[in-house]
């Protein structure tokens, strides 16, 4: 018989103690992601479709509610409450924002609160890492890699690649910016990365010279429309979903992270779909490729559109909060809670 239920301690997490818990532990969360793909691969997690708070006045900003349960040993509730003002980068200030809730799923009550902008680009550059490993194999491994966005996200997928073992001979630079190009160049040769490093100034001449292609924009709709500019046959890691035009899509191997959740919100998937009436250019997800249910042949360039699951941003949150528990220095919050009797 279990005893009587106990409200948890209310414990809130900093960004510097979670980039902390994170900082050069790239291959173990890769792990901590590809354990919790093959979760939701089997089942055993909830995670409905993101909400959308939209404003009219402020139509390049939005705010997005990523609620998620996840089984196994984290066994974890939570929520993720995100941000994405682009224009705040014109202030010098990251464009994301955002927090995570985890809950107890015996009491159901919150018992911690994380600075999650790190926690979301990590699980997104672990997401990234994992799925070019896994859709290079059975090609030559790619040694040129080349960044379309050079934000924090383009940063943190460099810092997750080289993590877990890449090494390349070229790295390339496009964005729109000028000024983030070389921001994001002047970050690669300070971080003493092996390789000669490029700034190209088009679109085409960046992904034409790159076996990696790694889309990390803010792009709201495809800019990017020619399959001849894919005709090499590289891996695409399309993170910021919406630079692919429909026709590329078409000529490639197309792995997605959930088919239900990238095929919606007009990403390049969705539009895809729309066109063509049909799913039939979904080849899988990437638990499938990791499973040996799907393959992606080295005679087609294959992209990886991950919509961005709310259990992975659990996951790696929990793992946050256990190493930060474990180190003896969670900050809680006595009497967060405070009706605590039923009666008074």
């Amino acid at each position: 018989m279990t005893g009587p239920l106990a409200v948890p301690p209310f414990a809130v997490i900093p960004g510097g103690q979670v980039r902390a818990a994170l900082e050069g532990r790239e291959k173990h969360i890769v792990e901590v992601v590809e354990d919790t793909y093959r979760l939701h691969g089997a089942g055993d997690s909830v995670n409905p479709p993101s909400s959308f708070l939209r404003f009219p006045d402020r139509r390049s900003s939005r705010m997005i509610a990523l609620p998620a349960s996840i089984g196994g040993q984290a066994r974890v509730d939570g929520l993720k409450w995100i941000s994405s003002f682009p224009e705040n980068v014109a202030s010098d200030i990251p464009r994301a924002s955002a927090v995570l809730i985890l809950n107890d799923p015996v009491t159901g009550y919150p018992f911690a609160c994380l600075e999650s902008s790190i926690i979301s680009a990590t699980r997104t550059a672990a997401s990234a890492a994992s799925a070019a490993d896994w859709l290079s194999r059975g090609r030559p491994r790619p040694m040129r890699v080349g960044f379309f966005g050079a934000g924090l996200i383009a940063r943190y997928i460099h810092t997750f690649l080289e993590g877990t073992g890449w090494s390349f001979d070229e790295i390339g630079v496009h964005d729109v910016s000028p000024e983030s190009a070389a921001g994001f160049r002047l970050y690669l040769e300070q971080s003493g990365t092996p390789g000669r490093i490029s700034v190209h100034d088009s679109a085409e001449e960046l992904i034409r010279y790159s076996d990696l292609v790694v889309f990390a924009t803010v792009a709201g709709e495809p800019h990017v429309e020619d399959p001849s500019w894919f005709e090499h046959n590289p891996v695409v890691l399309h993170v910021s979903l919406r630079d692919l035009a429909p026709q590329i899509l078409l000529a490639s191997t197309n792995i997605v992270d959930d088919i239900e959740h990238c095929l919606r919100a007009g990403t390049s998937p969705h539009l895809t779909e729309q066109l063509t009436g049909n799913r039939d250019f979904v080849h899988g997800t990437l638990d499938d490729v990791m499973n040996g249910r799907v393959t992606a042949p080295p005679d087609r360039p294959a992209v990886f559109s991950p919509f961005g699951l709310g259990v992975l941003d659990l996951a790696v949150g929990k793992y946050v909060y256990d190493e930060v528990a474990r180190s003896g220095e969670l900050q809680t919050i006595d009497g967060f809670f405070h009706e605590l009797r039923r009666y008074g």
